[in-house]
């Protein structure tokens, strides 16, 4: 089972251009999954069935686990038999008949203006680590770009005098992106410091360094993120994901198409975008409640008056 998995892994790497965060997660869930079937002597995919993985779901469920974590760990046992059934390593997939376990998506988190200001003004500048931070939250909040793709980004992908950089999304596919005026001038600032650590081979051409040279991970780059929160003082926590929701529901308020947002995210499909129009129109809500005479808080109950009917038009 465990060879089946690692043919698996790699061709998910080759041929789908998987990131590194997504085969670590898919062979994580993987290995407990062969895990669960070792326990119960299954050590070939032939011989899982759908009642074998309602078992599976039922343990994890029994293990009060996030519906997201199960879903996930569902969507990769799905991929894998997917695999062996399209190399022809199995007769019938397991899950053929095995509803997907959905979860309520929740709106994205997303800091307001002001919250986004004071955290782009929370990097120390006075010295190197904070020149470097402060490029970092420009640039993501300017281009809305995933960790992932923030910490690969190479010099020559940056053109700063256009104002646009090319980034590498999910699936190595490619876009290009804004930089802003501010995160133009942060970055030109952070490349040419002269206190910027050399890079190291492996790093030579990486943007962003960590203090010994290497390209900076995706885990610093949420710590990075996470003491620039706790410092700027905000009301919530924020994630590098959190920068790229707050620039695209910042675009959404202020009038920006939504496709031209699609784009500007990387996202294969319209409907993913979609969601940021419900936390606009969650702005929008507030901003009536706020200010129309009408729109206060209904009177006790007792003290109703008859709904008065609209006047025709």
């Amino acid at each position: 089972m465990q060879a089946e998995v690692d043919r698996f892994l790699k061709e998910l790497a080759a041929a789908r251009g998987a990131s590194e965060h997504t085969l670590r997660a898919y062979r994580g869930d993987l290995a407990a999954f062969c895990a669960f079937l070792a326990e119960r002597g299954i050590a070939d995919p032939a011989a899982v069935g759908p009642q074998t993985l309602r078992g599976w779901l039922a343990e994890l469920d029994g293990r009060e686990l996030a519906r997201t974590s199960i879903q996930r760990k569902l969507s990769a046992a799905r991929s894998f038999f997917k695999h062996l059934l399209k190399q022809g390593r199995i007769d019938a997939h397991p899950a053929a008949g095995l509803r997907q376990r959905r979860s309520a998506r929740g709106l994205p988190s997303h800091l307001s203006i002001e919250e986004i200001e004071a955290l782009l003004a929370a990097p120390d500048l006075g010295r190197h680590a904070g020149r470097r931070d402060r490029a970092l939250l420009e640039l993501m909040y300017s281009a809305g770009t995933r960790a992932a793709e923030t910490v690969g980004l190479e010099r020559r992908d940056l053109d700063l005098a256009r104002g646009v950089a090319r980034v590498r999304g999910k699936g190595r596919k490619e876009r290009m992106v804004a930089v802003g005026r501010f995160a133009v001038e942060a970055l030109e600032a952070y490349l040419a410091d002269p206190e910027r650590p050399r890079p190291t081979a492996r790093a030579a051409d990486a943007v962003f360094l960590n203090l010994r040279g290497g390209r900076l991970t995706t885990r610093s780059l949420g710590r990075i993120v996470d003491q620039c929160t706790s410092k700027a003082g905000t009301r919530r926590r924020a994630t590098p994901h959190t920068l790229r929701h707050s620039f695209a529901t910042h675009l959404l308020d202020r009038g920006a198409d939504l496709r031209a947002v699609q784009g500007l995210l990387g996202h294969a499909h319209l409907v993913t975008t979609q969601i940021y129009t419900h936390v606009s129109i969650e702005r929008l809500r507030e901003v009536y409640e706020k200010a129309h005479p009408r729109a206060e808080a209904a009177p006790a109950a007792g003290r109703r008056g008859r709904r008065r009917a609209p006047a025709a038009t």
